[in-house]
């Protein structure tokens, strides 16, 4: 596991839970709007952490977490990741996975293994404009597909969710991806903010009014949406 972030503890990136967020470097997606740039494409330079510190950590605040998320970057990119979680459930910990659903594979193992309890899945665009985002040579948009039919169909507790940006999202492109997620358990809207570690700061929020309208859009074919990190 390249390792290149620990948080050592929060209340926001869990739902509901007291947990520790662990950061891997590394992703095949360069979406612009990222604001984890260091992640996505490391430095040279880059000092990694070592499993035997994440780990030393994990064992000295389990009493007082209730989990860990583990977000990037993209976890699963990584082949010792059904390992890494093992030893972190191990401890009693639960565990949460933010992923961008192109290792379909890998998450419906890590399900069928018992090794998830809860998934977050970033959803970039309608299927027809996903790769004006996500930057990915030859997407193959059925790998996204089969992972939101994975979580769809199982009893795993999820979410997903997609950053929205006044240059990208319109009315029309909710509406086909509410069509797509049909019948989900919760969707999240979050707006766009741009930050130093932005990939190509090139793009700015839709007003809140217009985020409004865009929840009660989706509602219809996903009740539970609301926004999220919205001021």
């Amino acid at each position: 596991m390249l390792i290149l972030g620990l948080q050592k503890t929060t209340l926001l990136d869990y739902p509901g839970k007291i947990a520790s967020t662990i950061f891997t470097g590394g992703c095949n997606f360069r979406c612009p709007y990222c604001h984890n740039r260091d992640l996505v494409i490391p430095p040279k330079d880059v000092i990694a952490y070592s499993e035997e510190e994440i780990f030393s950590h994990l064992s000295s605040k389990k009493k007082v977490l209730d989990g860990v998320c583990i977000t990037g970057g993209e976890p699963t990119l990584h082949k010792d990741l059904p390992d890494f979680i093992k030893q972190i459930k191990d401890l009693g910990l639960m565990v949460k996975l933010d992923t961008n659903g192109t290792n379909p594979e890998m998450l419906k193992a890590l399900i069928d293994a018992n090794l998830l309890d809860y998934v977050a899945m970033d959803i970039k665009h309608s299927k027809d404009k996903y790769n004006t985002i996500a930057s990915m040579n030859n997407l193959d948009i059925s790998v996204i597909d089969n992972s939101v039919q994975i979580l769809t169909s199982s009893n795993i507790d999820y979410e997903f969710r997609t950053t929205i940006m006044k240059e990208c999202h319109s009315s029309e492109d909710m509406e086909d991806i509410g069509k797509w997620l049909k019948g989900a358990k919760a969707y999240y809207l979050q707006s766009y903010r741009e930050s130093e570690q932005v990939i190509n700061p090139i793009f700015s929020p839709h007003d809140r009014s217009t985020l409004e309208s865009f929840v009660e859009l989706l509602k219809p074919y996903i009740p539970n949406t609301n926004l999220r990190g919205i001021d």
